[in-house]
């Protein structure tokens, strides 16, 4: 009991500024790989002074480029929904017709929910759709 109370609370606050440290800079070099408008020179240039000068160089990115990680983060959002709602339809739509067909579509969406792709609200919406045909 050589470690008194205050070191121990400053031990946690540096331990967790240190992790919060790390999450920034690997979303900052994730940000950098991710951005297909800057060229490979720019994203080379970028990774070296986020490496090598690394309490610098991420206060320069946010402050250059910090608002652009937002809305590159909201687009990319964006599509991998508009990316999901089409693979969705695409699952749901019906390639004969018939009970056969109504059965198949409904073997799928029990698929897609027992692997989790889709929710069970999408499932019921997706299986209202199927029946209602």
């Amino acid at each position: 009991m050589d470690y008194p109370l205050l070191n121990t609370f400053w031990t946690i606050m540096w331990v967790f500024l240190w992790v919060l440290w790390f999450m920034l800079l690997f979303r900052i070099i994730g940000d950098i790989f991710r951005d297909d408008s800057m060229n490979g020179w720019g994203k080379a240039g970028w990774c070296v002074f986020v490496v090598i000068l690394p309490f610098l160089g991420c206060f320069v990115y946010l402050i250059a480029r910090g608002k652009g990680m937002g809305q590159r983060e909201l687009q990319r959002a964006r599509m991998n929904e508009r990316e999901f709602q089409e693979y969705i339809r695409a699952a749901a739509t019906t390639t004969g017709g018939g009970s056969t067909g109504h059965a198949d579509q409904l073997a799928k969406l029990a698929d897609l929910r027992n692997r989790g792709d889709i929710t069970e609200a999408e499932y019921a919406r997706a299986k209202e759709k199927v029946l209602a045909d």
